[in-house]
């Protein structure tokens, strides 16, 4: 099944997100991310869910969003040319000898060290999912001890056509 990006403007009310994520429950979707956060109206919040499905299945998911009563606007981005990222919050074991090797796969990724101690680093990077991915990945044999991941927030690129 297709990972579908589905964009969502809704009113900025106690239980929205309960009803949404009820919505998905009880029709046994899946929600694989999800993130909320206010807009430039304090009024409307901007919720980015990521989910899989068919096409069928999502055009179902998109009608029964669009039912609901803080809902302004739900929009599938999947096929629409879209900018997203995701941050990522990765502790990770150190000894005096791997802190270099670690500093340098960061800075590879273009991450930040945020926290250090003398037994672990806290590595902070954002991008989008295969970025994130693959710096874990480099960061697994060194020992991670926690890792914090934003689900995705994507906004719809804006195209200007010129004369």
């Amino acid at each position: 099944m297709k990972q579908h990006t589905i964009s969502m403007l809704v009113e900025n009310h106690f239980g929205t997100l309960n009803r949404i994520a009820g919505l998905f429950a009880a029709k046994g979707y899946n929600i694989d991310s999800l993130t909320v956060g206010p807009t430039e109206d304090e009024t409307v919040s901007r919720m980015t869910i990521v989910t899989r499905g068919d096409d069928q299945i999502i055009e179902q998911i998109i009608k029964q969003l669009n039912k609901l009563i803080d809902t302004i606007k739900v929009t599938d981005i999947t096929y629409e040319p879209f900018v997203d990222r995701e941050l990522a919050l990765i502790k990770v074991q150190t000894t005096p000898t791997s802190r270099s090797e670690i500093i340098e796969i960061s800075e590879i990724f273009e991450g930040k060290i945020v926290d250090i101690s003398q037994k672990t680093m806290t590595v902070e990077v954002t991008g989008g999912k295969m970025k994130i991915d693959a710096i874990v990945k480099m960061l697994k044999p060194y020992g991670i001890k926690e890792l914090a991941r934003t689900g995705r927030v994507a906004l719809k690129r804006e195209f200007q056509v010129e004369e």
